[in-house]
């Protein structure tokens, strides 16, 4: 069946679909046996916030097609949002999987009328890392392969690798995703800090520190500095929305999904997305005390977890950037940065504006996961309100120090400190 326009498909339209499309009916092995054709399964899967998301299986073969919709799924029509995203997901997970193919499914179409992409299906037994945390389970190779995602996708589209040509061509790319940029820039730096009809929170235990949160000033300074960075820094393609349900995860795995976000900007966005929902596992724990395995013990692999995280994407960036020093990056030219001191200088400089970044925001994704608009499972499984307040209000609190005192930590064990006292 050919689609000539937007059409918003359900689990019997996209099985007509993948049939007329022949890189899909491929994957299928459809032209092979005429039964796989009728053998055909559909169900929706999406537990997003935005989009529609359809398996389609047979017997032997599976592929994931994920539709966008005009508008944001969990909230309606009210709230509008362009279906061109679709557009910008595969463009970065064409380049992403190109950087790190071990880390990113395959892409196996993209269709432009019907904003719909199809993808490797990542089979059991990968789960969304989100869940894998509210069930307690450990990922040995969680942060390895999470540090090699980051530092490889970071760096080979930064000016530490391209020139400032190629740069802003990449750039440009990318500038098209303006409307999922603002959506960000409401949901994560401003409403928070304002009275908004779709912010809501555990209420009325939060109900003092979300109006704490609308009179504090001196984190309204630092959340707009934070805003003009995400704004205005193009600093390396990003991948937008890097949060624990964004990742998939076997012992062995580790998969990022769902790039709808990706544009060029800070660098810091999408480690501090990272460490702040760890940090939210962390705090939900608390009140997860009644479900299966050592949740003391979990808690300090939590940890353990973000040091990792953070000491192995620095290790594998500066590696990265000393192997490259001498080739087409135009950030830091060999001919004025020509001696060891002032490379060290530089690289010292560098990585700790990076560190202070990710931090910063890092702390205003908890914030606005606790009171504004969308929330995070690690939390909403605590049936008890008062429990599950208790653990926001600690997350809460740890953000906010974060976020104004971010400059003053030298090193992720500091933080990790910093995170035991609340």
């Amino acid at each position: 069946m050919a689609f000539l326009e937007f059409t918003r498909l359900d689990e019997r339209s996209v099985i007509e679909y993948v049939k007329g499309v022949a890189a899909l009916s491929s994957v299928l092995k459809l032209e092979d046996d005429g039964d796989a054709a009728e053998k055909l399964t559909v169900k929706e899967i999406g537990d997003g916030n935005l989009n529609f998301v359809f398996l389609v299986a047979n017997s032997a073969h599976s592929l994931i097609v994920k539709q966008s919709l005009p508008y944001i799924r969990c909230i309606g029509e009210s709230w509008p949002l362009t279906k061109d995203r679709a557009y910008f997901e595969a463009m970065a997970l064409e380049e992403q999987g190109r950087i790190t193919p071990n880390h990113v499914p395959q892409l196996y179409h993209f269709d432009p009328t019907m904003s719909l992409i199809a993808m490797r299906y990542l089979p059991p037994p990968h789960i969304i890392l989100r869940k894998g945390l509210i069930a307690g389970i450990q990922y040995p190779l969680l942060a390895r392969h999470i540090a090699h995602f980051m530092a490889n996708t970071l760096f080979f589209t930064s000016l530490l690798f391209h020139s400032t040509l190629d740069h802003k061509r990449q750039v440009a790319k990318f500038c098209g995703n303006a409307a999922l940029c603002k959506h960000t820039e409401q949901v994560v730096f401003s409403d928070p800090y304002q009275i908004s009809q779709y912010n809501h929170w555990t209420s009325p235990y939060l109900d003092p520190d979300a109006e704490a949160l609308r009179h504090d000033n001196l984190l309204k300074l630092e959340i707009a500095l934070l805003k003009s960075k995400f704004s205005e820094q193009a600093q390396a393609l990003i991948h937008g929305d890097l949060h624990t349900s964004s990742v998939m995860v076997t012992p062995e795995s580790t998969q990022v999904i769902d790039p709808e976000f990706a544009f060029y900007g800070p660098m810091g966005y999408d480690i501090g997305a990272f460490l702040g929902n760890l940090m939210l596992a962390f705090f939900a724990q608390d009140g997860l005390v009644d479900q299966p395995h050592d949740r003391k013990a979990y808690k300090e692999w939590i940890l353990e977890t973000i040091e990792d995280t953070w000491n192995l994407f620095y290790k594998n960036f500066v590696a990265l950037w000393n192997e490259h020093r001498n080739g087409d990056g135009e950030a830091y030219l060999p001919a004025v940065y020509n001696n060891p001191e002032v490379q060290l200088l530089a690289q010292k400089r560098y990585m700790t504006q990076l560190f202070h970044d990710s931090l910063g925001f890092g702390a205003a994704k908890m914030i606005r996961r606790i009171v504004g608009v969308a929330h995070v499972e690690d939390f909403e499984s605590i049936t008890d309100a008062v429990k599950r307040a208790s653990s926001e209000r600690k997350a809460l609190n740890l953000a906010k120090m974060i976020l104004k005192d971010r400059t003053n930590f030298q090193g992720i064990d500091q933080v990790v400190s910093a995170i035991r006292q609340f």
